[in-house]
């Protein structure tokens, strides 16, 4: 294995989340009576911080924004986490990594307490040594700090031992910005062209390209 520490984004890379973000934006908007979003627009919102997203394609200032995301929460918590899906082959990559002995991590913008949640509805946190996202009064939700908060509670590794999976720009930038390796996967939120502009080590097309990736096979 060339890797030793493997982290993955969770929107758009361990799991399909546009059904509940999708609806959970667009409630908050309609609690705020604000014009509603199409469907392309609203993808946008998957993978950056929402205060990020809000003020960016709706043009809200800072305190809407906090606004947007209360009523945004109020309904994800409640439903939008279930309106999910992980994509067919995670488990088994997941599995597979695990039984190598490598030490997996979850790297996500999205609250902590959300990532958690998601990750036991899909039984999928028997495979995370560590879930890191964001924290609930809006700090630490640039994926660099995000990332950083991951290798501190890893005990540190060597920067060359680890590498970065996400579908963003933001997951690359992130990367970059700790001294990791990272690789884009174009089945989730990024297009290709974005990844490609932001130079990761490698972009994979599917999951089995990623697993053949990881496990030099």
């Amino acid at each position: 294995m060339r890797f030793e520490y493997i982290l993955f984004d969770l929107d758009g890379t361990l799991t399909d989340p546009k059904e509940g973000i999708s609806k959970s934006i667009a409630y908050a908007l309609k609690k705020l009576n604000s014009v509603s979003l199409d469907e392309q627009t609203l993808e946008l919102f998957i993978g950056p911080p929402l205060m990020e997203s809000f003020c960016e394609f709706c043009g809200f200032d800072p305190q809407k924004a906090e606004k947007a995301i209360e009523y945004y929460r109020e309904r994800f918590q409640q439903v939008g986490l279930y309106e999910n899906k992980v994509y067919p082959g995670i488990d088994e990559l997941l599995s597979l990594l695990k039984k190598k002995g490598v030490k997996l991590a979850v790297a996500t913008s999205k609250l902590t307490i959300f990532a958690e949640e998601i990750l036991n509805y899909f039984n999928l946190n028997q495979y995370f040594d560590v879930v890191v996202g964001s924290n609930l009064d809006g700090t630490q939700s640039a994926k660099h700090e995000v990332i950083q908060e991951v290798l501190k509670q890893l005990s540190s590794p060597s920067k060359q031992s680890v590498v970065m999976i996400g579908d963003r720009k933001y997951d690359i930038i992130g990367a970059q910005k700790e001294g990791i390796t990272s690789i884009g996967v174009c089945y989730g939120y990024g297009s290709r062209e974005e990844l490609e502009l932001a130079k990761p080590e490698g972009i994979v097309q599917d999951i089995q390209e990623l697993s053949k990736y990881l496990l030099n096979v």
